[in-house]
């Protein structure tokens, strides 16, 4: 089975927007894992794309854009630690808590549902090879 994950550390957040009850944690520049079935190998992508969360709150205001050092991504009763699967869409429990590189501020968001929506086409960055 082909699989995609956001690998946070290092990922881009621009902004995050809150709307309403709505909050939005928009990413320029996402860095994406592939892995094909069958091979060893792995391939690096960067997109553009938003993580949604309804019926939210943002426990903290952050200065932005930053670099995200890494975090958790929950939904129910999985954590995604480091990364989002991509596609991502639940509702239930939901959250997030992502750490900024160089700083101690943190993206803490509480919620009912979670929703990763991805803008463009992904770009390609390289090949991974295992050693």
């Amino acid at each position: 089975m082909d699989s995609s994950s956001i690998q946070l550390k290092d990922s881009e957040i621009d902004k995050v927007q809150v709307i309403g009850d709505m909050v939005k944690i928009y990413f320029s520049k996402a860095y994406i894992i592939k892995t094909m079935t069958g091979s060893v190998e792995k391939t690096r992508w960067y997109q553009a794309g938003f993580l949604i969360f309804e019926q939210a709150e943002l426990e903290n205001e952050v200065t932005l854009p930053a670099v995200c050092d890494g975090g958790d991504v929950s939904e129910n009763i999985y954590t995604y630690r480091d990364m989002i699967p991509v596609p991502l869409e639940s509702r239930g429990v939901a959250g997030c808590d992502l750490k900024l590189q160089g700083t101690d501020e943190r993206i803490i968001v509480r919620a009912r549902s979670v929703k990763l929506q991805m803008l463009e086409v992904p770009k390609y960055i390289e090949h991974i090879r295992p050693d």
